[in-house]
């Protein structure tokens, strides 16, 4: 392709037109899909340049991308996109006196916000996405977040801008400055300066169109404020200068109940002249049970943040306006002014973008009508004839969003699959927009019109304005190639549904193994899943509310596809076959899911619970039908037969994996040359089993899981478990035949075979499941699979895979439960380590956290992931990725830890991680408690 040649000549950065690349970028966070023709990631300013003179000779449209969290589709387009993130991220001068700062588009905000607070500083707005959207998105939608009543938006504090337009043009926008493109849009503004300064509603949250207002004479002429929020149809965002402000030095949160979500929106206007820098709203159908209790009376509460100069002052602040609140309605409160309290209900917060995409009944939930704002004293009323509109059209909704100005989030169960879906979609949006504009408000609110709204934009504006934004698109772009369809002559808000080229369940189903409980059967619908928040893209292992596992392959490469969402959308369009061919053949989703460790962070850290371990697994298991595997599968994959067939000759063994033949036998069994061979246990658990005493007649009894790890590769552990178990009074059995269950077959994806395992597995432990006796597994991935994949792969065709799922107790678990007045001995020495990955996706891990607590372990495990993951670590090619995973967090924990520090770690994984990248022998914790016990 001559467009492709091209490029490739005249730019020094990324040039991608191959499938894959183009798939990636097909949507963003909204209902739409696009497909381009090519990705350019620019390295700078002249690069963006070149790549435009290129698309200007095509005719090709360009649109400009950063973390692609767009709701409304204004970040996917026809032609080429630019894509900032990888090379465009500098942060390139702080100025604390000034309180400015330099970037260029490409700057994550949270590595902005970082920055800043080195200098006592921080950038005001902040977006529920501000662990991966970029500044130039910010200012291409004129973003704002929780914070705006405090710090307003992008646009309010945006000093100066450097863009270049479609046609070549260079330009420095502000205040005034001089330049082609000030002139014209001065004398644009000098001709209708009528309808500019009385056109426009007086709004904290007005987003929607062009800020032509800006233009006036009394507002400065700000161009850099008439670009922001102009969603990439004007021209093309090099590099920003943006204001700072100065955080308070202590926060307190008050959290205040309320009747129901009308009264709570009533107040949040009321709260405003104590100068809160939040105002948050949420209802009940949002909150958990678990986070309920913690909450207020109420079914709807307002999250309102107060600052001080210490923490007493913030407390007394916050008191002191929940006094006034009680006044206004407010049936209870409370107040927050620890860190960790106030960070663990803004993840409930920060989630709801995600979280509300599915319906209490698990139905599925869309954007649409995303983000409206009206004037905050009329929210109550407006929530409430909305509330009765989704009633009219029988559709269901949970707002939630930034109630102190006025604006409103909600994801609806829009039917968008249908034609009769998809007309009520339409009718439903149209009778919104009048409602909006009824009550004075802007149909965009945060997140900019895009293709979704923008065709309502005359309801809003009337069409004299709305006319006016086209003569204003065609000053900066007379070609037409920023951008098309956005916001400006725009595509129907009905068209480009990203629904539309997935296979129906009706006419089309796909043939499937596992079950996708929560997606009725449905593989397409699970991958519907990722709707595109893109908090999988985030470089940080902590988040609000505790520790994060997801996505540590994104975290170590930082590219799209090796990122949950990046997967996720190679799955959509290999369903769709129109850029991805060759279906379950299709290599881009196979190298893609490669680099992927299975470590089902993204089950429990993905807002919408995307589990991308049973995709891959799923995948592998289409793929390699019928044809020859990978070695690895073969030798890993049947870990389990290899090590019991092996047992009786471990001692030969453990020698021959540490001489000459080696090499040699790595090469054949598909393991990376840089690992060593874990050795074999001389004498397996179960046979230390068989031949030990039996004890504990009468006493409570479990069942203790043999594990292929702990039965061969780390028997001591099962020893101690054993030791501990018995001196907490309980009765340990084991099964009566070795069972499996069957993690290693699922993570290669030889599913056949994974599924005729668990089902022997279910058949021996059938007396155990009909006496009742939970099951308990050491070893966390087990544990997970048992929890999670084997009911998954099982399902409904033997009730007992449920029943079995629900037996499954972690160590820590089973002693809390039937030995809670067991005190465990006190060790009294600090501890380091990783909680597994597993164990935090899929177990859970705060009975760990007690008992840690009641023995006197001390100290916080890491987040992440130890990155060997199974055969991942194991496999040529992964070695690399494996030990930067390792890097991240366990490492550095493990280096840094104080004197005396336990070096804890429950999986085999995370164990031979430790021994073989830092010689460090980790233990688990049923080690640590038996070597405190007094010997019997």
């Amino acid at each position: 392709m001559d467009l492709e040649r091209e490029m490739r000549a005249a730019v020094r950065g990324t040039v991608a037109f191959d499938a894959g690349a183009r798939a990636l970028v097909t949507m963003d966070a909204s209902n739409y899909r696009r497909v381009p023709l090519g990705v350019v990631a620019p390295r700078d300013a002249d690069d963006v340049a070149a790549a435009l003179a290129v698309c200007r000779e095509h005719g090709v449209p360009v649109v400009p991308r950063g973390g692609g969290t767009s709701i409304a589709g204004q970040a996917t387009g026809v032609g080429v996109v630019l894509d900032f993130t990888r090379h465009m991220r500098a942060i390139e001068h702080i100025d604390p006196e000034a309180r400015t700062a330099v970037v260029r588009p490409g700057v994550v905000l949270d590595d902005l916000r970082a920055a800043a607070a080195r200098h006592g500083l921080t950038f005001g707005p902040d977006p529920s996405t501000h662990s991966r959207c970029t500044l130039g998105g910010m200012i291409g939608n004129n973003a704002c977040g929780s914070h705006s009543v405090a710090w307003g938006t992008t646009a309010d504090n945006v000093h100066e801008l450097e863009v270049l337009t479609y046609g070549g043009e260079r330009a420095t926008l502000g205040r005034g400055l001089p330049g082609p493109l000030h002139d014209r849009t001065a004398a644009f503004a000098d001709e209708r300066l009528s309808v500019l300064r009385t056109g426009f509603p007086d709004l904290p949250r007005r987003i929607s169109g062009y800020a032509l207002d800006r233009l006036l004479p009394e507002h400065g002429r700000d161009l850099a404020r008439a670009f922001t929020g102009s969603e990439g149809t004007l021209g093309v965002l090099t590099r920003a200068t943006v204001r700072l402000v100065e955080p308070p030095a202590a926060r307190a949160l008050a959290v205040l109940g309320y009747e129901d979500e009308s009264a709570a929106a009533d107040a949040a206007h009321l709260l405003l002249p104590h100068r809160p820098l939040t105002v948050e709203g949420m209802a009940a159908d949002l909150v958990g049970t678990a986070a309920r209790e913690s909450l207020p009376r109420g079914t709807a509460w307002l999250f309102v943040e107060v600052g001080g100069a210490t923490a007493a002052e913030a407390r007394a602040r916050a008191s002191e306006l929940c006094r006034h609140a009680a006044a206004d309605g407010a049936l209870d409160h409370t107040v927050l002014s620890e860190p960790a309290e106030q960070r663990t209900l803004w993840r409930i917060r920060e989630d709801a973008a995600g979280t509300a995409t599915r319906m209490p009944d698990g139905s599925e939930a869309w954007p649409g009508w995303e983000d409206c704002a009206v004037p905050p004293a009329r929210l109550g009323a407006y929530l409430r004839e909305f509330r009765a509109l989704l009633g009219e059209h029988g559709l269901r909704g949970s707002p939630y969003g930034h109630f102190g100005d006025g604006c409103v989030h909600v994801r609806i169960d829009f039917d968008l699959l249908t034609p009769a879906g998809i007309a009520r979609f339409r009718r439903f949006s149209e009778e919104t927009a009048d409602l909006v504009a009824a009550h004075g408000g802007s149909l965009s609110g945060e997140h900019g019109d895009g293709q979704a709204r923008a065709e309502l934009l005359p309801k809003m504006y009337g069409p004299e304005l709305v006319a006016l934004f086209a003569v204003f698109k065609d000053l900066w772009d007379p070609a037409g190639g920023m951008n098309p369809g956005m916001l400006v002559r725009p595509a129907p808000m009905d068209s480009n549904l990203r629904f539309d080229v997935l296979p129906s369940r009706a006419s089309h189903p796909v043939d499937v193994e596992f079950t996708y409980p929560g997606d009725g059967g449905d593989f397409t619908a699970a991958v519907r899943r990722c709707v595109g928040v893109g908090k999988c893209r985030t470089s940080a292992t902590t988040s609000p509310g505790g520790d994060s596992v997801m996505c540590p392959s994104y975290r170590v490469t930082g590219e799209e596809r090796h990122s949950t969402r990046g997967r996720a959308r190679l799955l959509h369009e290999m369903l769709a076959g129109e850029i991805i061919e060759g279906g379950w053949r299709s290599e881009e989703v196979r190298d893609a899911l490669d680099l992927c460790l299975s470590c089902k962070g993204c089950r429990s850290d993905c807002p919408v619970e995307v589990d991308m371990a049973t995709y891959k697994a799923e995948f592998l298991h289409h793929h390699y039908e019928g044809r020859l595997r990978p070695r690895s599968h073969y030798s890993m994959g049947w870990l389990p037969v290899w090590l019991r067939v092996a047992a009786p000759y471990a001692r030969v063994l453990n020698a021959l994996a540490r001489g000459p033949l080696a090499g040699f036998a790595k090469r054949a069994a598909g393991i990376a040359p840089e690992r060593d061979i874990p050795a074999l246990a001389r004498e397996p658990f179960r046979r230390w089993w068989a031949r030990r005493a039996r004890t504990g007649s009468g006493r409570p009894t479990v069942v203790l899981w043999p594990d292929t790890f702990t039965n061969h590769l780390s028997p001591q552990v099962g020893r101690a478990a054993v030791k501990v178990l018995e001196a907490a009074g309980l009765r340990v059995v084991l099964p009566p035949k070795a069972v499996c269950c069957g993690l290693t077959w699922v993570s290669t994806g030889q599913l056949d075979r994974a599924r005729k395992v668990m089902r022997r597995t279910v058949d021996v432990l059938a007396p155990a499941l009909d006496a009742g006796l939970p099951i308990v597994v050491l070893e966390p991935s087990c544990g997970a699979a048992l929890r999670a994949d084997l009911p998954e792969l099982l399902g409904t065709r033997d009730p007992r895979a449920a029943r079995l799922a629900a037996s499954i107790r972690t160590f820590a678990q089973a002693l809390e439960e039937l030995a809670p007045g067991w005190s465990p001995p006190r060790l009294d020495r600090p501890v380091v380590g990783q909680t597994h990955c597993h164990q935090h996706a899929v177990l859970g891990d705060a009975a760990e956290r007690r008992l840690r607590e009641r023995a006197g372990l001390t100290g916080a495990l890491a987040g992440g992931c130890c990155g060997l993951a199974g055969n991942f670590g194991f496999e040529p090619g992964h070695h690399d990725v494996s030990v930067a995973c390792a890097r991240e967090q366990l490492l550095p924990a493990v280096r840094e830890a104080p004197a005396g520090a336990a070096v804890l770690a429950d999986g085999f994984s995370c164990r031979t991680q430790l021994a073989q990248l830092a010689g460090t022998q980790g233990r688990h914790l049923a080690e640590l408690l038996a070597a405190a016990l007094p010997e019997s």
